[in-house]
């Protein structure tokens, strides 16, 4: 670490490690437990000193990702509470940003309030779930939900775009906002968009599907929630039977 003058690369090569340690523990056999927790409250914290002193300088503007980055360094060491105090600094300097909202999320549900992590994820989730570390996530409700999306036998690849679809499906993604009309407009744009690109045999049908059903859910959602007549959702119902009848069953039923 010493050959690395920047505290903030020291601390993510902290943890870039960390995740590389991570995936090394996972293929061997045995209980490291204790030891396992040991290495993490000593590496998170290590990190922690070093996100910290950046947010000390002052010539650092744009500090989001930084607030994002110690806000994780927070939870990892238990200190919940310094944790969304950061993570909401990240999303107050940039809002909407998935990787900050699921790790809000994370952090409701590790303190039992799952109804405002349901929000968070779901939103996180809906928005950008490529760009999820699903690593970092250590709730119940979250790992739960990962692990029984795996399970449906979809690719390592896929998992974050696979996994929003199967929580409206298993009635995880019950909670639910109202979109402002630039949302719904930017949502359209992108239903239309990947509806025209799955028409090209060479899409990639692995992440495109997944993709647009969420898009397809969000939009249901929208109809229902502001009293739309049931024509735009069965439009859509019907354009989600097309794309993956198997999903479309599952919702219905």
């Amino acid at each position: 670490l010493n050959s690395y003058e920047d505290p903030y690369e020291r601390g993510d090569v902290l943890l870039n490690e960390w995740k590389n340690f991570c995936h090394y523990i996972n293929r061997q056999k045995g209980d490291f437990r204790p030891a396992f927790e040991a290495t993490q409250q000593g590496i998170f914290t290590l990190a922690l000193q070093n996100y910290q002193k950046v947010l000390e300088d002052i010539s650092v503007t744009d500090k989001s990702e930084v607030y994002q980055k110690a806000g994780l360094c927070f939870k990892k060491t238990g200190n919940f509470e310094s944790a969304c105090n950061c993570l909401t600094q990240a999303n107050n300097i940039k809002s909407g940003q998935a990787p900050v909202l699921a790790e809000l999320a994370d952090c409701y549900s590790l303190c039992g309030e799952d109804r405002h992590a349901k929000v968070l994820f779901r939103e996180a989730f809906f928005i950008a779930p490529e760009k999820i570390e699903l690593d970092h996530l250590d709730s119940k409700l979250i790992r739960e939900l990962v692990k029984k999306t795996r399970s449906t036998g979809c690719s390592e690849r896929s998992l974050p775009f696979w996994i929003p679809v199967y929580a409206v499906i298993w009635g995880v993604f019950t909670v639910k906002r109202v979109l402002s009309s630039q949302e719904v407009a930017h949502l359209k744009q992108a239903v239309y968009a990947m509806e025209n690109e799955i028409k090209n045999p060479k899409c990639d049908q692995e992440i495109l599907v997944p993709s647009l059903l969420r898009n397809y859910f969000w939009l249901i959602d929208h109809y229902v929630m502001s009293e739309n007549s049931s024509r735009e959702v069965n439009e859509v119902l019907l354009r989600m039977k097309v794309l993956n009848k198997p999903i479309y069953e599952l919702f219905v039923k």
